[in-house]
């Protein structure tokens, strides 16, 4: 503890030593003035004279001078005493503050043995070694655009470390035609200036403004310093975004594909930042249709096709778009824009028929309107032009009225029995590239008209009929065939009426009215009526009606019902014929002729001669054909005196009838004329004299029947309201009619013992024979020539004797 007390005493002496030797100097102050700035060397004064201090003991005094913020900016030259600057001073950074109006530099100087203590005081005088300098060299504004002119903007001052004159006297502003300076003095008498708005700034015109802010100081020369000023102008939302162009007009082809892009639209906004952001957007004027058609990107302004575009339903788009910026007071431009739909052929045509009359009359007049028809195409120009036609194989034409109206004509004559309908198909193409085209098919029917006369399959129909057939008999079917409809179709068949010796064909014929089947009303006997001829007439139901008629040619064909009748050598009541003969007849004479007549058709009736019996088979030869008998020989002494021939006459039929005739001959010596003699030469003159007579008597009697039957069918044609249908005038109906005079046909008269012609076919011709006739009786008797068939009814008749009473 002894010796920590005591070096603490030790240095509090050495303290109050110091303290004493401090107060005691404290009061003797050497002052000096000198510029800043001298050249380190220069000599400020010579301290030991100022000091009263002798030079050669200051070497031994040891003098020194005190660091001043561990600078020594002076020092004493101990050979000289003088004090001199030992580092340049720089009153700036010795005294930084302004408020400090004088700068000393105190330093003390301190002797040894014994220690003394001087003050010295150096007074450092500014000089003007320092420009205006601003702290910043480069100053940043913001003013907004919408700044009212006189606007004031604070600038940092510039800083001259200088005093007095020599610090910042004024400011310069470089040259601007926005902005100017006014120079403030502080309270402490610092200058600085305020930046003045003296015009309005746009920012879309410049958006910043570069000064030059000079500093300079009062010093001489003078000093400057410098400091740039970039005013950037702050954007207000004053600019609305506007279009590059105010309308579009675009083409759009229609049916374009969904997503297609029609228009990107570029709006611009002067402004900057959100207030040059821009949005787009449909007007309140921009259409439904249009909106829900086309889409607007917001964003880019895209118009691209959001449905189908069809040229027919909308041809022009109008649309007002809106660009609006996203300012807090946004501001908005707007544009027109058209889109005109260019049309593409993709719309067939289209038919509508407006008006079609069916059915309609088959006799419907040419040139009649049965249908009006309508065509359009949506497409434009030629893809809209459209051509109409139906097929020229049908009898209609088209004939256009107005525009796109056209009439369907009938152009020929219709026929339903034809055709009865037609399918029409109405085509129309268009004109476009590639062309499309649709077709409508209407059907027209036709109704029938009563325009068709029944028809036969045949003018002319021959119906072989056989005799004695059952009454009722169906003899045929006559039908004939309308091609109408309906009642038009439906026909009546009748037998036109003829009189035949006071009977009516009705009476002889029935046809059934619907189907036309002839029937028989009597049994027919070909030896009494061999044909008929009539007409039949078929009668639609139409109105009027329509007929037609037909010939029909009844033939009664023959069969073998009748006996061969033997008519020579006359016998009565069927008894032996007896006759005498010569005895000395010669060979070979006619000593009998056998005739037979067969009332049946050639065929049937061609008869042949046999002998049944013969009592000599020597002696009498018959001819087979013509039925003489003849001698073969001349009789003898042994021959009987009397021979019985039995001759049998058979007809050709199937199966063959006959007749037999018993002859007895008696030989006798008298000379009797031979029965040649006695019948060829003299009957054959008296019968041929009659003969003549009575065919003038027959032809006179049928002309004046012709001449009455023309008469009366005269009148009769003349009273009929409507002329006759009948078939072409023909023969006799009738051609077996009694009052009918056959050629070759002799009249008999009716007394008794009179004698008839006969006629015979012969091999030799004809051969005329005298024979009595019953009392009351009439023959009439006509001749055929040989070889005479049934299809030769016309010109003969079959060798009939026809027997009345």
């Amino acid at each position: 503890m002894e010796p920590k007390a005591r070096i603490w005493l030790r240095y509090v002496s050495i303290f109050v030593f110091l303290l004493a030797a401090v107060f005691q100097t404290a009061f003797a102050v050497t002052h000096y003035t000198i510029p800043e700035e001298m050249d380190e060397g220069s000599v400020v004064a010579n301290l030991v004279s100022d000091l009263g201090l002798d030079l050669k003991s200051i070497s031994k005094r040891k003098i020194r001078l005190d660091v001043v913020a561990n600078k020594k900016y002076l020092d004493v030259n101990k050979d000289t005493g003088e004090l001199f600057i030992l580092e340049r001073i720089d009153r700036e950074n010795l005294c930084p503050s302004k408020s400090v109006t004088t700068c000393v530099l105190k330093v003390d100087a301190t002797l040894e043995n014994p220690i003394r203590m001087f003050n010295i005081e150096l007074e450092i005088t500014d000089i003007n070694d320092n420009a205006p300098r601003f702290r910043r060299d480069t100053m940043h504004l913001d003013i907004s655009e919408a700044t009212a002119i006189g606007e004031r903007f604070s600038l940092t001052n510039a800083v001259d470390p200088d005093t007095g004159s020599n610090s910042v006297k004024t400011y310069y502003l470089s040259e601007s035609d926005h902005f100017s300076i006014e120079i403030q003095t502080g309270r402490d008498g610092s200058k600085f200036a305020d930046l003045i708005l003296k015009k309005s700034l746009d920012r879309e015109k410049q958006a910043s403004h570069n000064l030059i802010l000079t500093a300079v100081d009062g010093g001489v020369p003078a000093r400057s310093g410098t400091a740039n000023i970039i005013v950037r102008v702050l954007d207000t939302n004053d600019n609305a975004p506007q279009f590059d162009k105010d309308s579009y007009t675009i083409n759009l082809t229609e049916n374009a594909p969904t997503g297609s892009l029609v228009v990107k639209l570029n709006a611009t906004d002067k402004d900057e930042g959100t207030n040059s952001d821009i949005f787009y957007s449909f007007s309140l004027y921009t259409s439904e249709k249009t909106q829900q058609t086309f889409s607007l990107n917001p964003d880019s302004g895209e118009i691209r096709v959001k449905e189908m575009i069809n040229y027919e339903d909308f041809r022009i788009y109008d649309m007002e778009i809106i660009a609006t910026d996203k300012g807090a007071n946004s501001l908005s431009g707007k544009c027109k824009v058209r889109i005109l739909v260019t049309d593409m052929n993709d719309n067939h045509p289209e038919i509508s028929i407006k008006s079609f009359s069916s059915p309609v009359k088959e006799d419907i007049a040419v040139n009649t309107v049965i249908a009006v028809v309508s065509v359009s195409d949506k497409d434009s120009g030629e893809n809209g032009q459209v051509d109409i036609h139906i097929s020229d194989d049908l009898p209609f034409a088209l004939k256009e009225t107005s525009d796109n109206y056209y009439e369907l004509l009938v152009s020929e004559p219709l026929d339903r029995e034809k055709v009865p309908e037609y399918d029409i198909t109405i085509t129309v193409t268009d004109r476009g590239i590639p062309s499309l085209s649709d077709n409508e098919t209407i059907t027209l029917e036709l109704l029938d008209v009563n325009d068709n006369v029944p028809q036969f399959p045949q003018t002319f129909y021959t119906i072989p009929v056989m005799e004695n057939n059952a009454p009722g008999a169906l003899l045929s079917s006559l039908t004939a065939i309308d091609p109408d409809l309906h009642e038009n179709q439906y026909l009546v068949y009748f037998i036109i009426e003829k009189e035949i010796v006071n009977t009516s064909m009705s009476m002889l014929f029935s046809i059934n009215p619907e189907n036309g089947n002839l029937y028989a009303l009597k049994t027919f006997d070909y030896e009494i009526e061999k044909e008929f001829l009539f007409h039949i007439e078929a009668r639609d139901s139409g109105v009027p009606p329509l007929s037609s008629n037909v010939t029909v040619h009844i033939i009664i064909m023959d069969q073998n019902d009748n006996t061969p009748l033997i008519v020579s050598p006359w016998r009565a009541h069927g008894s032996v014929v007896e006759e005498k003969i010569p005895r000395s007849t010669d060979k070979g004479t006619l000593i009998s002729k056998v005739i037979a007549i067969d009332s049946d058709s050639v065929h049937n009736s061609r008869i042949t001669y046999q002998f049944l019996h013969n009592t000599d088979a020597t002696l009498f030869s018959l001819d087979q054909y013509n039925g003489e008998i003849r001698t073969m020989r001349m009789f003898s002494y042994r021959d009987s005196r009397h021979q019985q021939l039995v001759v049998i006459a058979k007809d050709n039929g199937e199966p063959a009838l006959s007749a037999t005739v018993t002859i007895k001959l008696s030989t006798v010596e008298t000379a009797l004329k031979t029965y040649a003699d006695m019948t060829e030469v003299p009957l054959g003159y008296d019968i041929f004299s009659d003969l003549n007579l009575y065919l003038v008597i027959g032809l006179g009697s049928v002309s004046f029947l012709l001449l009455i039957t023309i008469l009366v069918t005269i009148v009769l044609k003349c009273q009929k309201t409507k002329p006759s249908k009948a078939a072409p005038p023909s023969r006799n109906s009738v051609i077996s009619e009694r009052n009918s005079t056959i050629a070759d046909s002799t009249l008999v008269s009716n007394d008794a013992y009179w004698y008839s012609l006969f006629l015979a076919e012969t091999r030799k011709g004809k051969l005329v024979v005298r024979q009595p006739v019953p009392k009351g009786s009439r023959y009439i008797v006509s001749s055929i020539p040989r070889g005479t068939g049934m299809t030769e009814t016309s010109d003969s008749a079959a060798s009939t004797l026809q027997y009345s009473k």
